[in-house]
């Protein structure tokens, strides 16, 4: 029977949700698969997910993709990781533009191959203008990183002139994160059990509800995201007050 795709109410559905996608190696391991065919099939679950947050009507999906540390794994995993998103990016940017889709990149670009990097703003650049999805995809990403460089570039400009150094506070700090116009994500969902961010968005999930599920990244579908949306409305987000209320 097809699942019904009419999107959930408006106030059950958070605005930005972000998924750490993890469990492509040990799903394909307990198939007795490469860890590549894991990857692949991750991808099929990422072209799922982002049709089904589409359709439930969430605005912002951010995806950790690859981490600032995966450049530590084997050369032939990274090989096919690079592989799976040139052919992502070949294979599903037209669709992704069709249906509306923004893709935005957040994490550092300077030390990527050139072709990579162009194919990440060939991505930007087709779907700047569109307004159904925002599809984040941390890349070459650590939030450590990410904090790094939000300070070096307010201390460069404290060192011009342009800041003083009583004007630096949270507020301002965010601002230069790598996309400061986004809001924090509501909920952060992690696949495969594991129970930790692992360098992911520790500066805008402050006050995100946590989700962390059992299911390997290959095997998430629309009914595992509908799951962790029913488990997000079960709890009361205070935001450090003692008056639950909505929004980030």
């Amino acid at each position: 029977m097809q699942k019904n795709l009419t999107p959930l109410p408006a106030y059950e559905v958070p605005r930005h949700v972000a998924i750490i996608m993890d469990g492509n190696g040990r799903w394909a391991a307990a198939r007795g698969l490469p860890r590549g065919e894991g990857h692949r099939r991750g991808v099929e679950a990422l072209r799922k997910t982002v049709r089904a947050a589409g359709e439930m009507g969430i605005a912002i999906l951010t995806i950790f993709s690859f981490s600032a540390e995966n450049w530590s794994r084997p050369a032939s995993e990274i090989r096919d990781l690079m592989g799976l998103l040139r052919r992502f990016i070949g294979n599903d940017l037209a669709e992704l533009h069709r249906n509306r889709v923004k893709v935005r990149i957040i994490g550092e670009r300077n030390d990527l191959d050139p072709d990579i990097r162009r194919l990440l703003e060939d991505a930007e650049e087709l779907t700047r203008d569109n307004d159904r999805l925002t599809l984040v995809v941390a890349f070459n990403y650590g939030a450590r990183q990410e904090i790094a460089r939000a300070a070096a570039r307010i201390a460069m400009e404290v060192k011009s002139g342009l800041i003083e150094p009583s004007d630096v506070t949270a507020d301002l700090l965010g601002q230069y994160l790598d996309a400061p116009d986004l809001p924090n994500p509501d909920l952060i969902i992690r696949t495969s059990g594991e129970q930790r961010l692992s360098n992911f968005l520790l500066w805008q999930a402050a006050y995100s509800e946590l989700v962390f599920v059992p299911t390997y990244w290959p095997d998430f579908d629309r009914a595992a995201l509908e799951d962790a949306i029913a488990e997000y409305n079960r709890r009361e987000r205070r935001f450090g007050g003692l008056i639950a209320r909505t929004g980030s």
